[in-house]
C-alpha cells in the first residue's frame, strides 16, 4: 500500500525555499527537519546537498508513514531514517545515544508554528537551543505577522479560519518569534520574503 500524502504547498514552495537553503545552509553535517509533513520537502531538497544527511521528522505517525514511503520511492543516499519527534519534548530522540548522524548543523522547519499551540514553538526553540552548536542555524518558514500586522488580506482570513477551528493556532508575530529565539541563544539574521506572502526566517545560534 503506497502510504505517500501530496501537498499543494510543497510542490508550489519547494524550488523558492530551495534557493534560499543553497546560499544558507551550512556544508557539512546534518539538517534536521522538524515536522517533514508528506515528506515531500524532505526528497526534494536532500539530492541537492550530497554533502549533508537530511533527517525528517514527524510526530504524526500517519505523516510518519508517508515520508518512509516517499523515501522509498525517492531514496538519496543521504537521507536518513525518518523519526518520530515531538518538538515539546525536553529531550529529542536526536539526543539519545546512539545516534550516529550529529552533529546537527541545521534545523529546517516549515508550516508549523501558525498550526499548533504556541508551546510547540517554544519547544522547538529550545531544541534548537540544545541542540545547534554555535554558527548552527534554524530555519522557519511560513505565514507571519510584521509588527502585529498581516502582510496581506488572504493572510488575515486564513488566520480567522485557523482561530476558529482552534483558538491556539493563529499567524504568529515575528517579533515574538525572535524574543523566543533570543531566550534560546539564537539570534534572529535574516526575514526573506517568499511567494504567496510567506517569509523564510533564519536564525544562528550564537
Amino acid at each position: 500500500m503506497d502510504r505517500r500524502q501530496y501537498s499543494a504547498s510543497a510542490a508550489r514552495n519547494r524550488d523558492p525555499i530551495l534557493g534560499i537553503l543553497k546560499d544558507h545552509l551550512p556544508e557539512s553535517g546534518t539538517v534536521l527537519e522538524v515536522a517533514s509533513g508528506s515528506g515531500e520537502h524532505a526528497v526534494h531538497f536532500a539530492p541537492h546537498f550530497p554533502n549533508l544527511n537530511w533527517q525528517a521528522t514527524n510526530y504524526d505517525t500517519t505523516q510518519l508513514n508517508s515520508v518512509i514511503d516517499w523515501i522509498a520511492h525517492s531514496p538519496s543516499g543521504n537521507l536518513l531514517p525518518p523519526l518520530k519527534l515531538d518538538a515539546t519534548a525536553t529531550i529529542w530522540p536526536i539526543e539519545a545515544d546512539g545516534y550516529t548522524a550529529m552533529p546537527i548543523t541545521a534545523i529546517f522547519n516549515v508550516n508549523m508554528i501558525h498550526i499548533s499551540p504556541w508551546c510547540v514553538c517554544e519547544g522547538l526553540m529550545a531544541g534548537a537551543g540544545r541542540i545547534l552548536q554555535k554558527g548552527g542555524r534554524l530555519f522557519i518558514y511560513g505565514p507571519f505577522k510584521i509588527d502585529g500586522k498581516h502582510t496581506a488580506p488572504t493572510n488575515e482570513q486564513f488566520d480567522e479560519w485557523l482561530r476558529a477551528d482552534n483558538a491556539d493556532y493563529g499567524i504568529r508575530d515575528q517579533r515574538n518569534v525572535i524574543a523566543e529565539a533570543e531566550k534560546n541563544g539564537l539570534v534572529h539574521m535574516q526575514a526573506i520574503s517568499m511567494p504567496a506572502n510567506n517569509f523564510l526566517q533564519i536564525f544562528e545560534h550564537t
